[in-house]
């Protein structure tokens, strides 16, 4: 009887007669696996070959520049934060945001105090200037004042893949008084309401921007928005001067300003719009009347003039945006001319081994209903060799109707040149002293003459938290 064949019993092996010596046979080549990685190569960076996102000799893929992280302070699971921080508008890099809906190179840093709370990301970013400015000629002045902004920007995922983004901005310039600040050959809005305001620049309203977004993406490529902002800024012009790469360290405000980015405080704008990778188009609807002299209340929305807007970023050190707007009455002082606005730009961000490099052109044209066809363009730079020290230059020219009296639109132009050095002071605050000079190239007028050699000059400190 078998008992081996017993269930549950174990039997002792039966002994075998001694086995004839041969040769090892060759194992079976069992199916290949991908070498360990050497003793010195992190375990996380062995893959396995068409890994998405990794390239075929087992090196990590280039990674998508998501601005510059540093200061940031995400607190628990700030990592993961990090990692899918993302646009408001779509699945681009957050680096690509701007002010309103433009857009920037998205190589530029996106810098600014960052933290979590529960879901939300949240940005708050400001600057405080203080500045003795000094106009020559006939029109010119002197005067200390200062300008400011703070801004707050938070986001937040939500479970069916949508985003919803507020935006919050705020400035004391209104504490300059209504008639702002002195500055050769710039024009645009009203001190009093009943003349115009020349040679000067206007203060900004104590809030800036009260806006929101929500997008939905349709692909991994395709996402669907609408930002809405009482005030806010319409889908017209370049990103606003304060907040464009090449210009936030220079304290004066372009003459360009009221032909190209004027519209970013506006009562009253909803914008939709189409994000296709790396092209976006957007209209708005919003109100064409430029804020009044009273700095501190909300204008009425009245939602009565229309843009458009059509941006491309090529690629991450370039960002083109062509628009055009139909301005319903945009002048407080002259209610029945409209205007149509066409604007053009480019802006570019590289950094290299000798330091970054920022820069934009751009131009605009204004035709008024009375048939009167104004321009101007505008090339502006920074140059930082390191984090303390920035370079910056502007060059701008404007064909204006309200720098000397008749109603001939007259050619002027502006250059000028800064630099600024700053000093760490904490982790997310810096100071820093600086100045510029600006060399006025006016149209000449007997009744109203800007002197032989109209020039100014700016020394400023600041304090900006980031």
């Amino acid at each position: 009887m078998d008992m081996g064949d017993m269930p549950g019993m174990i039997m002792p092996a039966k002994k075998s007669p001694p086995a004839k010596k041969t040769k090892p046979k060759k194992p079976a080549q069992a199916p290949a696996q991908p070498a360990p990685p050497p003793a010195s190569q992190p375990a996380q960076l062995q893959t396995m070959p068409d890994m998405p996102g990794m390239t075929h000799d087992d090196k990590p893929a280039p990674q998508t520049d998501h601005g510059d992280m540093s200061g940031m302070d995400l607190g628990n699971g700030g990592a993961d934060h990090a990692m899918t921080m993302h646009g408001l508008l779509g699945g681009y890099a957050m680096s690509r945001e701007a002010s309103g809906t433009s857009w920037q190179p998205e190589a530029a840093p996106h810098s600014g105090i960052h933290l979590t709370a529960d879901d939300w990301m949240i940005m708050l970013h400001g600057r405080v200037n203080g500045i003795a400015d000094w106009q020559s000629g006939p029109r010119g002045a002197s005067q200390a004042f200062s300008s400011s902004m703070v801004m707050a920007m938070a986001s937040k995922d939500i479970a069916n893949g949508d985003t919803l983004g507020l935006k919050a901005m705020l400035s004391a310039d209104p504490f300059m008084g209504r008639r702002g600040y002195p500055l050769l050959l710039a024009s645009g809005e009203s001190a009093d309401g009943k003349t115009p305001l020349v040679d000067r620049q206007h203060p900004h309203d104590l809030l800036m921007e009260l806006a929101a977004t929500y997008s939905h993406p349709l692909s991994g490529s395709d996402s669907l928005f609408v930002y809405g902002g009482y005030p806010g800024e319409p889908a017209l012009g370049p990103s606003a001067y304060m907040h464009r790469i090449s210009a936030l360290d220079n304290p004066a405000t372009p003459i360009a300003h009221h032909w190209l980015d004027s519209s970013h405080v506006t009562f009253g704008v909803v914008t939709a719009g189409w994000v296709h990778d790396d092209l976006k188009l957007e209209v708005s609807q919003f109100t064409g009347r430029e804020p009044d002299q009273f700095r501190f209340n909300f204008d009425a929305a009245r939602f009565d003039s229309t843009a458009a807007r059509l941006s491309w970023n090529p690629d991450s050190r370039w960002s083109l945006q062509v628009s055009a707007g139909w301005l319903k009455s945009p002048e407080q002082l002259d209610p029945n001319v409209d205007e149509r606005r066409l604007t053009a730009s480019a802006a570019w961000f590289n950094q290299f081994d000798f330091g970054s490099v920022a820069a934009t052109l751009a131009f605009g044209n204004k035709h008024l209903s009375t048939g009167v066809d104004e321009s101007a363009a505008l090339a502006e730079a920074e140059f930082k060799p390191d984090d303390a020290w920035t370079v910056f230059a502007r060059a701008e020219t404007i064909g204006s109707d309200e720098l000397v009296p008749g109603p001939a639109v007259r050619g002027a132009g502006e250059i000028s040149l800064g630099a600024i050095h700053d000093w760490h002071l904490a982790e997310h605050w810096k100071f820093g002293l600086g100045g510029l000079y600006a060399f006025d190239f006016a149209p000449s007028s007997p009744a109203a003459s800007y002197g032989s050699d109209p020039h100014g000059a700016m020394g400023f400190i600041r304090l900006v938290a980031e």
